[in-house]
């Protein structure tokens, strides 16, 4: 038995949910006597490959060609459909971020392969194979089954976490050429990166901001709290659908699903389609002037009081211990 695992990289640097599948691929591959098999498009060093072995890849297959380096959803799907034939993979693991929502349905077609999205734990049987996931906006969990013979599952970022590393010294790498068509009708006109931020779907701290931040002049406070803690900034829908902020920054049902081990949610009422967005969170963390918010809740701690007034004395209190 094969357990495929496609390893994500962001400018050739394998990214932290690739780690955090390998882990979740080496638990089940202890209890089903299969083997983890690692899968990269892209430019990736050598280096940067050998990595996996320390979280239980036996083996690497890697891509490199350069009609590959604009994601085309078509030719990714066809690339990895085909090394899964190729390794006779019968678990195929994919993150459950943009890039695994994009790939997962028509490789599932593809594949004739059932698929999960969003799976919550380890499997809780193998045969039958059945897995827990998150289900009306995280208010319940389901049990599915998978009937098929290959089975997709997709794994939130920060939902496992990574094992500790060890020497299992280098993996097998094997550099591998596809039979599938590699030319893409789509153009590449222009790319705006973010590269002096933490992604918001790697974070581990996110802090947030909704309408009780009043306007984008007063984001500073939240920027100035998320640099003090190494975290990520987001925020609500109705402050990206005025301006105030990116729609790359809005998390919720309808944005980003994000699973952070501490999210502060700051000034936000906490209306059913953000809770959805950030329920996988570990801590929560809400202040509100209103002490009837819907986001107290889901919090785990909650401060009513002024944002306004909060933010700074929590941002000072945080400097003070750092600085101790």
């Amino acid at each position: 038995m094969t357990i495929l695992v496609y390893t994500e990289n962001r400018e050739g640097r394998l990214i932290k949910a690739a780690f955090e599948l390998i882990s979740y691929a080496k638990e089940v591959a202890q209890k089903t006597n299969a083997r983890v098999v690692a899968l990269s498009i892209g430019d990736v060093n050598r280096d940067e490959l050998m990595k996996t072995a320390n979280y239980g890849a036996t083996r690497v297959v890697t891509i490199n060609d350069e009609k590959l380096s604009l994601m085309d959803n078509k030719r990714y799907i066809s690339v990895v459909a085909e090394v899964a034939e190729k390794e006779q993979a019968e678990i195929i693991l994919l993150p459950d971020n943009t890039t695994g929502k994009a790939l997962t349905p028509g490789l599932s077609a593809k594949l004739k392969a059932g698929l999960v999205s969003g799976v919550a734990s380890l499997p809780q049987s193998y045969d039958p194979f059945i897995v827990k996931k998150k289900v009306y906006s995280g208010k319940s969990i389901a049990n599915v089954k998978i009937l098929t013979d290959r089975k997709i599952l997709t794994l939130p970022s920060n939902s496992f976490g990574v094992i500790e590393p060890e020497s299992n010294g280098e993996p097998q790498i094997e550099e591998f050429t596809p039979d599938a068509d590699m030319e893409s009708k789509i153009n590449l006109v222009s790319m705006n990166k973010v590269t002096d931020k933490i992604l918001l779907s790697e974070a581990e701290i996110v802090v947030s901001g909704g309408r009780g931040m009043k306007g984008p002049e007063n984001w500073g406070m939240i920027e100035e709290l998320a640099g003090l803690l190494n975290a990520a900034t987001a925020c609500s829908r109705p402050v990206s659908d005025e301006g105030w902020r990116p729609h790359s920054e809005h998390v919720g049902q309808t944005g980003k699903v994000i699973a952070p081990n501490l999210y502060i949610a700051c000034g936000i009422s906490g209306a059913i389609q953000h809770v959805a967005g950030i329920s996988s969170s570990k801590c929560i963390v809400a202040i509100n002037k209103d002490d009837e918010a819907p986001i107290f809740d889901v919090a785990d701690y909650g401060i009513v009081g002024d944002v306004q007034k909060v933010l700074p004395q929590l941002t000072q209190a945080i400097k003070a211990i750092k600085e101790a």
